[in-house]
């Protein structure tokens, strides 16, 4: 199985996360924030990703910290987990639905971090959770990850419902750019031969 480890210790958080490329979307997170621990829970569920995440922060002051380590402790457990990204299909896209909400996600493994990111949630949390995270949270990924992410909404009025949209697209999305080609015969998809962060 393709697994990535990753413990991310600061003066404000501690982050444990474990994350299995090939699992069946099992997931067991405590982060101590309730909502991002549902989104995660959407990211394994439907991404057939097994994922562990156990954080504690000073969320007393507020959840940016642990919202920021825990983006920036996934990414890298995938950077992990997919290895030279040999085989697999590279690219992946899809487009969630969630009632009256619509979110595309187009991702590209390629090595190179960037995040486009179009979202308008119209209010500012949903419990308590600042809904700005949510970028930061995606940016933080892929900065690790070294992903290029695209993120649009086409529509949506209930801050819930764009925000797990966005999270089942994007667990979708990895889930078909992480499975292996068969055509491709174990070869690393690129002209170029290689993958990296580098």
């Amino acid at each position: 199985p393709r697994i990535g480890k990753v413990s991310r210790v600061t003066k404000e958080t501690s982050v444990d996360v474990h994350i299995n490329l090939d699992g069946t979307g099992i997931c067991s997170c405590d982060t101590g924030i309730p909502f991002l621990d549902h989104m995660l829970d959407q990211l394994a569920s439907h991404g057939l990703v097994d994922v562990k995440v156990m954080a504690k922060g000073d969320v007393h002051i507020d959840d940016h910290h642990s919202n920021e380590d825990i983006g920036l402790a996934v990414g890298t457990a995938l950077l992990q987990a997919l290895g030279d990204r040999r085989g697999i299909h590279r690219f992946g896209d899809f487009t969630a639905p969630l009632d009256e909400a619509l979110v595309s996600v187009v991702l590209d493994l390629s090595g190179r971090p960037y995040l486009g990111y179009d979202l308008n949630i119209p209010t500012q949390r949903v419990g308590t959770y600042d809904t700005q995270l949510v970028e930061h949270f995606f940016q933080s990924l892929v900065n690790t990850s070294g992903m290029t992410l695209h993120i649009r909404q086409l529509a949506g009025k209930n801050s819930h419902h764009i925000i797990e949209a966005t999270f089942k697209a994007f667990a979708r999305a990895l889930r078909q750019a992480v499975e292996h080609d068969v055509r491709r015969r174990g070869t690393i998809p690129s002209s170029k031969g290689v993958l990296s962060r580098a």
